[in-house]
């Protein structure tokens, strides 16, 4: 049953993944409006605002990772299966990076050419997308099991993913800087705590509702 969900929530991810990335792309078609068109500033300050916008395009379909199951009685059903809702939470994590996380690396290419990042700039940050989105995918779910049912979950899944995913985003733009091993080593870090963490948390969010 496991694999059914994910390839469920993946291929309804899919068809709504236009609209991260193409909020991903207009924060990257903006932000030289933002600061002017000094390609040197744009450069240094540009993988940042990436970041950024990968951070907020998590964001977006967050009320439909789980709140339509809760409601609609998927997770009993699934549960009553016996299957564990820390199984259940992986595989939403899981499919929710399938959905979001290479669609918006492949983003990241136009993205960067917009901003005039360099080959060498494109690569790291590629690189951080790829080890970090599972750690968003992970909060994003996380989040959304703990808000599911709420009034108001949108907005109260976006105050409590911010703060939580500050790391994420400090050390994934501190591994743009030429040379900086540290800092795309403490970003794997953190996601790899974040990601194998996640599911445990989650699970116990989607417990909770049940009982």
């Amino acid at each position: 049953m496991i694999l059914p969900l994910i390839l469920r929530d993946t291929h309804r991810g899919l068809r709504a993944a236009g609209l991260p990335v193409a909020f991903f792309l207009i924060a990257a078609t903006l932000f030289p409006f933002a600061v002017g068109p000094d390609a040197r500033l744009l450069a240094k300050a540009g993988g940042g605002m990436l970041w950024l916008a990968a951070l907020l395009a998590a964001l977006l379909p967050i009320e439909r990772l789980v709140a339509p199951d809760a409601e609609s009685g998927v997770l009993d059903q699934l549960a009553a299966r016996g299957i564990a809702d820390e199984g259940i939470a992986a595989a939403k994590i899981a499919a929710h990076w399938l959905a979001f996380g290479p669609p918006l690396m492949l983003a990241a290419l136009p993205g960067a050419a917009l901003l005039g990042l360099d080959g060498p700039t494109l690569g790291r940050l590629e690189a951080g997308l790829a080890i970090g989105t599972p750690a968003l995918a992970a909060l994003g779910v996380t989040v959304a099991a703990l808000t599911a049912g709420l009034r108001g979950a949108g907005a109260l899944a976006g105050l409590v993913l911010l703060p939580l995913a500050v790391p994420l985003l400090i050390f994934g733009a501190g591994a743009l800087a030429p040379g900086d091993a540290q800092a795309l080593k403490l970003l794997a870090a953190t996601a790899l705590l974040i990601t194998f963490g996640a599911p445990f948390a989650a699970g116990a969010a989607l417990k909770s509702h049940r009982d």
